[in-house]
C-alpha cells in the first residue's frame, strides 16, 4: 500500500512538474545549435546502451561482486595438540 502511494505521489509531482514548469523553462536543448555534432550522436547513444548493457550483465551474472580466492596456508598445528 505505502509503495503505491508513494508511486501515485512521485507520478503527480513528475507530472505536474512536466506540464507546467518544463515547457517554461525552454530545458529542451532547441536553442544550443546542437546539429554540429548530430553525426555523433548514433555513435554515442549505442554506445551508452551497449556500456550499460554489459555493465548490467557484469552485476546481474555475479561476476561484480566474486572475489579471486587467494593462496591459503595452512595453519600448522600444535604439537601438543592431537589430530583427529
Amino acid at each position: 500500500m505505502a509503495v503505491t502511494v508513494g508511486l501515485s505521489a512521485v507520478m503527480a509531482v513528475v507530472g505536474v512538474y512536466v506540464i507546467l514548469v518544463w515547457p517554461l523553462t525552454f530545458w529542451d536543448l532547441a536553442n544550443l545549435g546542437l546539429e554540429q555534432y548530430a553525426s555523433w550522436t548514433n555513435t554515442v547513444l549505442w554506445s551508452v546502451f551497449a556500456g550499460g548493457s554489459l555493465a548490467g550483465y557484469w552485476c546481474f551474472s555475479g561476476a561484480a561482486f566474486k572475489s579471486k580466492s587467494k593462496n591459503r596456508v595452512p595453519v600448522p598445528l600444535s604439537p601438543g595438540r592431537p589430530r583427529r
